[in-house]
């Protein structure tokens, strides 16, 4: 892929050009590198400064050079004469905002060097026409894309009759598949089918032979999805352009893989009733008026439309300000998504949709708001959805509405986001990004008819310390707005509506435990020591610098588990040594001297990331994931022991390995942190143990590490056969289930002597689990940094001798809740 340089008098000017021209970017990510103002804040260019830029933008497919004016083009030509190396470089007169923009999308869809020059140089083409077009001349919007042409074209060379293609003239290609997927070509395969097409010099046309339904061009989303094409029905694709060949080819391809989803593999199922009650999810007392959350709602008969501009340009350029920052929070929302991420990418092409845009940019251009216009379309895309015959494609109108709304609430100024009221937040459910958003000062509680105590939203609310219970049924939605409702998510107690005794109770208990928070919160900075004088470390596990704040506020000991993720999710790309170690040492000087225990990149199918491509699978959980990723990617690993390594140098740190099984994996990665940490350098290294069969050779490990830490999390999950979010299995996601509990045991008995043995999974935290985990023989409980003070009261309340009586009779239990029912 090329790349690009910006030459500009204004570093301020430069960076807000390369931030605008990153937000369309549909593609692959494009390395731009800058070279503007002498400083930060001093105008001028820098010859010197532009020839390094070049060479860093240069991976050898060329670099086009933008520049601003008059002696950046100096700058940027003697700059050629400085370059060390050979460099295929073209100097390009396009204008600057307009060019780079333009240049920058043309190489994201793989463009050569001459490709992106030209596409910038034309650059101002759709600006000229648009005004040209409301002076009263030829209408605006056609020209603006060679996508519309090639459309144009396509219709005239190829009819759909209902029966299939008949090309009229041209060569055409075209092809024949059937649809298995079991909810056919829903938004997520559409989704999958418009990029694989994206990018080619070819137009392509899908047909319903089964149906009579099309032609749908494969650039739209909404048309693919208006197809109503279910499992089992036949389709035709027919393409025209120099690619046509291999856009069928690429079609064809993905229909043979399913559209890269597992075959026979039903994507999203109701839930399934569980009969067991509510669960507790999060601990502490919640009493407080029940409360809903509620989306933003549009009349789209009466949309206020406010800040319409007086042009349809300004509407257009409003309507596309408006989408870049939808696209910017589905981003966000990817990051959090898990193993539904790609909802959140049917989303984002459907922002992409060029049917859909050129529809309201039509409707803009005959004079309408771009609130209205994009209402319009998008409620008519739904409407031919709900015709479908198929219960499951007519719910994929909820898709479109969902993105209709998201961007109406950008450009109407109303809020779409979860706003916190006071009470008792009371849902069916909350994603990742609902519960972080939430408001522990204002929420009292949360009460879920579905969810899992171990989903990662459930993490989320305890991290937030606000006391919850998942899995109470749907009948919990017909709770009244403005209901007392009680809980306890220790218990997972819960009364709506209680009468005047058991609210005395409720109450009696909250006013308890507030008490006992305060006296754990003042003691919080003293070691948790047993009543028989056995210290037991209580560390943190933190994401970010105000974790790590709070983790110091809360008296950790250490921070026993950080999630490096957080640098490496919701970018085009992967951070820098540099980056890294920076972040890395903010985080070992918030912590003002405690250790720091850094896990390495824990990533895989169910958290992806972009710039690295993964086959899909069907059940991510058991793929390639943590240190099998990284090392596949030996680079990401290198780069990020290189960091950790420079931060250690002058800070207590330790290194982490996630997801491992095989002692060659753990042996490989210590090879690596020697070739690029000095020997000198003092490092705790130790490995998550989340999977049974390490817990059970645990002795293979113990030699070769300096501490072992227990992922309960995944353990049960995959001890039990239980994926942690299945809302209907809940109930079996007990970490304290014995056959957990043995795991554990096995662990402890094997690093006796011979390495440290944490836990860092959320049963940690739990008060009933904690007298049990140390009469395992763990070192070090790892929690959210609110539970830190409480978990360090219960400890002090412990004898070690009759923890380890306690958890030899939890061993001989046949359930959970056997384990449960022995602690006092």
């Amino acid at each position: 892929m090329i790349g690009i340089v910006v030459v500009s008098h204004s570093h301020t000017l430069a960076h807000a050009a390369v931030a605008l021209a990153g937000e369309m970017l549909g593609g692959q990510p494009v390395r731009i590198e800058i070279a503007a103002g002498l400083d930060e804040q001093t105008f001028g260019t820098d010859a010197v400064a532009v020839s390094e830029a070049i060479a860093a933008a240069d991976s050898g497919d060329g670099v086009l050079v933008l520049m601003d004016m008059g002696s950046a083009v100096l700058s940027a030509e003697l700059a050629l004469d400085l370059l060390a190396d050979d460099h295929r470089v073209r100097l390009c007169a396009a204008p600057f905002v307009e060019g780079l923009i333009a240049a920058a999308v043309s190489a994201s869809g793989g463009a050569d060097l001459d490709e992106a020059a030209a596409e910038a140089s034309n650059a101002l083409a759709g600006k000229q026409t648009h005004l040209d077009a409301d002076a009263g001349s030829a209408p605006s919007g056609i020209s603006e894309s060679g996508r519309v042409q090639r459309a144009a074209e396509i219709a005239r060379v190829i009819e759909w009759n209902g029966r299939g293609f008949v090309a009229e003239s041209a060569p055409v290609s075209r092809a024949e598949f059937v649809v298995d997927n079991p909810h056919g070509l829903h938004a997520r395969p559409a989704a999958r089918l418009v990029g694989a097409v994206r990018g080619l010099d070819s137009s392509v046309l899908l047909g319903n032979l089964t149906t009579g339904a099309g032609p749908a061009p494969a650039s739209s989303l909404s048309r693919i999805a208006a197809l109503g094409a279910l499992a089992g029905h036949r389709l035709e694709v027919a393409a025209t352009g120099a690619d046509a060949a291999e856009a069928v080819d690429r079609v064809l391809a993905l229909a043979a893989r399913h559209f890269d989803e597992a075959p026979g593999l039903v994507t999203e199922a109701a839930p399934v009733a569980r009969g067991t009650g509510p669960l507790p999810a999060s601990p502490g007392i919640g009493i407080g008026p029940s409360w809903q959350l509620a989306a933003a709602q549009f009349d789209t008969a009466d949309l206020d439309d406010p800040g319409r501009a007086e042009t349809p340009a300004g509407e257009r350029r409003r309507l596309d300000a408006a989408i870049g920052r939808v696209r910017a929070e589905i981003d966000r929302l990817r990051v959090t998504a898990g193993t539904e991420a790609g909802i959140f990418e049917a989303h984002q092409v459907l922002l992409d949709d060029t049917e859909v845009l050129d529809a309201v940019h039509s409707r803009i251009s005959a004079g309408m708001g771009a609130a209205h216009a994009w209402a319009r379309v998008l409620d008519d895309g739904a409407a031919e959805l709900d015709r479908l015959p198929d219960e499951y494609q007519r719910a994929r109108a909820g898709d479109l509405r969902a993105v209709r709304d998201q961007v109406l609430a950008e450009l109407t100024g109303r809020a779409t986001r979860t706003v916190s009221r006071a009470g008792v937040l009371v849902a069916a459910d909350l994603t990742p990004a609902q519960a972080a958003a939430l408001d522990p000062a204002q929420v009292m509680g949360i009460v879920l008819a579905n969810g899992s105590p171990t989903a990662h939203s459930t993490i989320l609310v305890r991290a937030h310390g606000i006391p919850a219970v998942v899995g109470a049924g749907r009948r919990v939605l017909e709770t009244a707005a403005g209901t007392t409702v009680a809980l306890d998510g220790q218990t997972g107690a819960l009364v709506i509506d209680p009468d005047p005794a058991v609210l005395a109770e409720f109450t009696e208990h909250a006013v308890a435990q507030r008490l006992q928070r305060a006296a754990a919160l003042a003691a919080a900075g003293k070691p948790a020591v047993t009543r028989d004088g056995v210290t037991v470390h209580v560390a943190a596990n933190i994401s970010d610098l105000a974790d790590a704040s709070a983790a110091v506020r809360n008296g950790a000991d250490l921070a026993g588990l950080v999630r490096t993720e957080f640098l490496f999710l919701g970018r085009a790309d992967a951070p820098s040594i540099d980056e890294q170690e920076q972040a890395y040492r903010a985080l070992a000087e918030a912590l003002d001297g405690r250790k720091l225990i850094l896990r390495t990149l824990d990533v895989g199918g169910d958290k992806p990331l972009p710039y690295i491509e993964q086959a899909p699978e069907a059940n991510p959980f058991l793929g390639m994931r943590g240190i099998r990723l990284t090392l596949a990617r030996p680079e990401l690993l290198r780069d990020q022991l290189t960091a950790i390594g420079r931060v250690a140098a002058d800070h207590p740190v330790g290194v982490m390995f996630p997801m491992v099984t095989q002692l060659s994996e753990l042996l490989a990665a210590r090879l690596m942190l020697s070739e690029v940490v000095p020997p000198d350098i003092p490092l705790d290294i130790g490995i998550m143990v989340e999977v049974p069969a390490t817990a059970a050779k645990t002795a293979a490990f113990a030699d070769h590490v300096d501490f072992l830490s227990i992922g309960t999390n995944d353990l049960t999950q995959y001890a039990m056969a239980a994926e942690r979010g299945n809302e209907s299995l809940g109930s079996l996601a007990d970490p304290l289930d014995p056959g957990v509990l043995h795991l554990i045991d096995m662990v402890s008995r094997a690093a006796t002597g011979r390495a440290r043995v944490a836990v860092c999974g959320e049963a940690a935290a739990d008060p009933a689990a904690a007298p049990i985990l140390l009469g395992l023989g763990v070192h070090e409980l790892s929690v959210g940094p609110p539970a830190i003070p409480l978990v360090k009261a219960a400890v002090r309340e412990l004898d070690s001798t009759s923890c380890r009586a306690l958890a030899t009779r939890a061993l001989t239990c046949s359930s959970a809740e056997e384990v449960r029912a022995l602690i006092p």
